[in-house]
């Protein structure tokens, strides 16, 4: 998720699509939520680590 966000980020960036741009901001705040909580060790969904 984290990777995703960054591709949409900059593909909203150098093509000047806001959407894309925005979708990329909220799945990259999205990915690192999930990935701080599961490298503490919290288990997310039922699972210890999160991928």
């Amino acid at each position: 998720m984290l990777i995703l966000g960054i591709i949409l980020l900059l593909l909203g960036i150098f093509l000047k699509i806001s959407i894309l741009t925005t979708i990329g901001v909220i799945l990259l705040v999205i990915g690192a939520v999930l990935f701080i909580m599961g490298s503490v060790g919290r288990p997310i969904g039922g699972r210890r680590h999160y991928w």
